[in-house]
């Protein structure tokens, strides 16, 4: 019971600073869940985020349903997924409750304008930090290149590529050409261990 209120209170917390959306929440994430509580790792994280915007819904609740299933099962998953929706259900209920009364004031379009600007640059951090992790080699390039390309083409072509489709090919791409770097990267990690091992017991 102390986990499900430990994981509750954890996405309350990051639920009720959630602007932006999901992107620009992964600073957040990465800070609170990765860096503070060990509950997961970056690479996971940006796996979760990578199904969660594959899969309908919120990519950041998405996330905390993946991270709280990954700790309690199925009733962690609700704890944190009802722990990260309290905030924002409740803040959205009462700014449309008074919004229209308000939305006309200059004051308000004015921190709305501000509001969106700090939103960009949260999200430009979650970019680049998404690029570290994902665009590691020269095929994660190329599908990234292929990607963008896509994109760009859509916006000349009386039809536009939907997202769903790039990311299956990206996905089924990866199945059957990409690498993990994780597996990769493990006996490196295992051999700069042992070497720092012997390097101390030297000393």
């Amino acid at each position: 019971m102390r986990e499900l209120l430990e994981l509750y209170l954890a996405f309350l917390k990051i639920g009720c600073v959630n602007f932006g959306g999901g992107y620009a929440m992964l600073p957040l994430l990465e800070r609170d869940l990765v860096n503070k509580r060990g509950w997961t790792t970056m690479e996971d994280l940006v796996d979760y985020y990578a199904i969660g915007q594959c899969t309908p819904g919120v990519i950041a609740l998405n996330v905390s349903t993946f991270i709280g299933y990954r700790k309690r099962g199925p009733v962690g998953a609700i704890a944190s997924t009802v722990g990260f929706l309290t905030a924002p259900v409740a803040i959205i209920l009462v700014i449309a409750a008074f919004l229209t009364n308000f939305a006309e004031l200059e004051v308000v379009q004015h921190a709305f304008a501000g509001i969106r600007v700090c939103v960009c640059v949260l999200i430009l951090q979650a970019v680049m930090r998404l690029w570290k992790k994902s665009v590691v080699d020269h095929l994660s390039f190329l599908v990234y290149a292929a990607v963008l390309a896509l994109m760009l083409l859509s916006t000349l072509l009386p039809f536009k590529i939907p997202a769903a489709v790039l990311i299956i090919s990206a996905g089924v791409f990866g199945i059957f050409f990409g690498k993990s770097g994780r597996k990769d990267s493990a006996p490196k990690d295992r051999a700069e261990g042992k070497t720092e091992e012997a390097g101390e017991g030297k000393a």
